[in-house]
């Protein structure tokens, strides 16, 4: 087996509700016809050899330093030992970076390791964390030898740590809470340090117990007293309870996820239960809520919302947010959790199409809990299909109007089944955009606007043809290899379907796909870019290796797959679109563009580079003069705009409370700050009603506006210099 992968971005523990084929545990693209799908060039793979072991004894830890096993500790199997030399061999192999398994990458993965346990730093002590970082540059000897014995040290150390946690957390829920005095908790991983001993480790859960009663209390359905006392019970034995119950494969899967996570964060194994799982949702046809999940410090966060899906058309669910309660129907018992494992949230939360599902969601990840209610559906292409509008917009301070036409398009994406049939009406993004802009023309509209701020990718081969609606031929994208080696895939088909003045939006949001046409638009000259400063910066293919068939050439066993990062895709210029995305010509304010939902949010995000450009045509439709000129008309009509002014305001205040290192305990000073940010939630209420719905092709919002105010300058300085071709 072996697959390639793309489009939203995953992370470790990732997995996607409400799904098509190919959406669980990968966020793959919309419709798994994922041609960030290259050729299919993945060489099989002979029976790994045994790597000698030099010294092993030297890089195991001290027989004095290991505590007692508890009785249901898992052991490493045979099979764990093979699986973990073939990643040793496969990972410098096939990953496009070419790295060998070194120190550098030991460190990075026993720090991975350990934050995959404890993200919070709330169980470990620091002298813990003192012995474990003796073994930091033999990590990869061990991978190599297959000797999985630092993994259950750490393992075995980080659930005595937390018995010992729990142990205590029922001590501390008997005893009182003073919420008048102010103190603080620290909520930032980064700046929170690991306990110095004991007594150090109780302070700063009796604080995080504070905490998790005053969020309790300010809730839409508070939780007082005993009540609150008992559920926080409830939920650290379920804590304790799934360390307990972790399986050999679990805890493989975390080790060598967190050394492939070293080379990048795209690159994961899949247990051999991880990789049933995605093999059956590939099968089945799941309905659920539509949303790209993760697991982040032990909380439910909400990763993407999948364009046509549930929760798109409810509208209040946003990426970044954190799931910490779900309830079924319309009056089920909210179940918590939060430290519950994400396979087993998903299970909560996917169901039958037009159920019910209650989601308790913290907007932000720290935001007041507020019940969100989302009908389960099954998504459809038609869902997630390209629309299209014609707009009469209205030339600021001059008479008359401009016909603009406005392109939605939420994914690449293409009926394969139909394809494959020969039908001749099978639906396609690139067929259905070519009939929008014949639509345009026929109703001679002076420009297109085409909206990528929602497009997560999907497939590459679409995403090359749909690029050449606009352009006549060439090169769109270049991609390379392990090996170096780089392939250029052209547009071979002469003409355009739409000449005429182009402008793409984008997104911090608009991935992959997204990314490679908006590229290459900006690369030819084409249009101009508005937006986000830049888009999502996912430059990379990854492809579904199945170990058993690397091992023996034909699956004789499950031994899990190994999900790796092999190609890097570069714009025609020669510039990756990876970490830094495609920019913006012209920038305008946004919340999404300050949230870490970004390629460079994520830890050891490959580095941005070059390589030599294609050659290719350069048309006259992106004027520097002109662009410059745009730019300051536009800021100048964001300033003197009151919406803009007040969604600025807002951006400083998410930034501000995305940025607290610490919250006040006192509980006037808390309920205080959270009634701030539910103030501020309700500002948005009017706004996100009015894009509820993805019957709306266009919103008519003050920032879309601006995007038709700029779309119509662009026309008239194009025309202005005898630029914009007519059709």
């Amino acid at each position: 087996m072996s697959q390639r992968l793309g489009s939203y971005p995953p992370r470790f523990a990732a997995a996607t509700l409400g799904l098509l084929a190919g959406f669980s545990g990968l966020c793959t693209p919309l419709h798994a016809q994922n041609t960030d799908q290259l050729q299919n060039a993945v060489p099989d793979r002979q029976r790994a050899v045994p790597v000698p072991v030099e010294n092993l004894q030297q890089a195991a830890p001290p027989a004095a330093a290991q505590q007692p096993v508890p009785a249901k500790l898992p052991k490493p199997s045979p099979q764990d030992s093979v699986v973990s030399r073939l990643i040793a061999q496969l990972m410098p192999s096939e990953h496009v970076s070419g790295k060998d398994l070194d120190n550098t990458l030991s460190a990075r993965a026993l720090d991975l390791y350990i934050q995959t346990l404890d993200p919070l730093k709330l169980y470990f002590l620091q002298s813990d964390i003192d012995q474990f970082e003796r073994y930091s540059t033999v990590v990869d000897d061990h991978v190599r030898a297959g000797n999985l014995d630092l993994a259950y040290y750490i393992f075995e150390r980080f659930t005595q740590r937390v018995d010992q946690r729990v142990a205590k957390i029922r001590e501390l829920l008997k005893g009182d809470f003073d919420f008048n005095i102010d103190e603080q908790v620290i909520i930032d991983r980064d700046a929170a340090q690991y306990a110095r001993d004991d007594a150090e480790a109780t302070d700063r859960w009796r604080r995080q117990l504070k905490l998790s009663l005053l969020d309790l209390k300010d809730s839409d359905e508070p939780v007082v007293g005993q009540e609150a006392r008992d559920q926080l019970m409830r939920r650290y034995d379920r804590y304790a309870n799934r360390w307990r119950s972790t399986s050999s494969d679990d805890i493989l899967e975390m080790f060598l996820t967190s050394v492939t996570n070293s080379y990048d964060p795209h690159s994961t194994y899949m247990s051999p239960a991880t990789l049933d799982d995605f093999n059956i949702s590939m099968a089945l046809n799941l309905d659920g809520i539509g949303a790209s999940l993760g697991e982040k410090d032990g909380t439910t966060q909400v990763k993407a919302i999948i364009p046509g899906g549930a929760a798109d058309l409810n509208g209040k669910l946003k990426p970044d947010d954190s799931i910490v309660s779900v309830g079924q129907g319309d009056d089920g018992e909210m179940v918590d959790i939060i430290e519950m494992p994400l396979k087993d949230v998903v299970k909560l939360i996917r169901g039958k199409a037009g159920t019910t599902v209650r989601l308790g969601v913290r907007p932000g990840g720290t935001g007041n809990m507020e019940i969100v209610k989302i009908v389960r559906a099954h998504i459809e292409l038609k869902d997630s299909a390209a629309r299209g509008k014609v707009i009469e917009h209205e030339i600021p301070g001059q008479p008359g109007k401009l016909k603009i036409g406005y392109l939605n398009l939420p994914s690449f994406y293409m009926d394969m089944e139909g394809a494959r049939r020969n039908d001749p009406e099978y639906r396609s993004s690139t067929r259905d955009v070519a009939k929008i802009l014949e639509d345009f023309k026929k109703e001679n509209v002076a420009g297109v606007v085409l909206d990528l701020s929602r497009n997560g990718g999907g497939s590459l081969t679409e995403a090359i043809s749909l690029t050449g609606l606009f352009i006549d031929q060439g090169p769109v994208v270049q991609v390379k290899d392990a090996n170096g080696s780089v392939q250029k895939y052209d547009d071979d088909h002469p003409g355009t379907v739409w000449d005429g003045p182009l402008v793409v939006l984008t997104s911090k949001l608009s991935a992959s796909a997204s990314e490679i046409l908006a590229g290459a638009i900006k690369d030819y000259h084409r249009g101009i870019i508005v937006g986000d400063p830049q888009t999502h910066g996912k430059g990379t293919v990854q492809t579904l290796m199945d170990i058993g068939q690397s091992l023996f050439r034909i699956r004789r066993a499950n031994y899990g797959a190994l999900k790796v990062t092999l190609q890097q895709f570069y714009l025609p210029d020669g510039q990756s679109t990876q970490l830094d995305g495609v920019a913006a010509d012209i920038v305008l304010p946004s919340v999404i563009s300050k949230m870490p939902v970004a390629e460079g949010d994520l830890d050891y995000a490959l580095a941005h580079d070059r390589i030599n450009p294609a050659k290719h045509d350069l048309y006259r439709m992106a004027p520097a003069d002109l662009i410059n000129s745009l730019r300051a008309s536009s800021q100048q009509r964001i300033a003197q705009d009151e919406e803009f002014i007040e969604l600025m305001r807002r951006i400083g205040l998410y930034v501000e409370q995305k940025d607290l290192k610490t919250i006040s305990l006192n509980e006037d000073k808390f309920m205080q700050r959270r009634a701030e940010m539910k103030a501020q939630k309700d500002e948005q209420e009017k706004e996100i009603e009015a894009q509820i719905g993805s019957e709306e092709v266009f919103h008519d919002t003050f920032y879309n506006q601006e995007v038709l105010n700029i779309t119509q300058q662009y026309i008239e300085g194009l025309r202005a210099q005898n630029l914009a071709r007519a059709n």
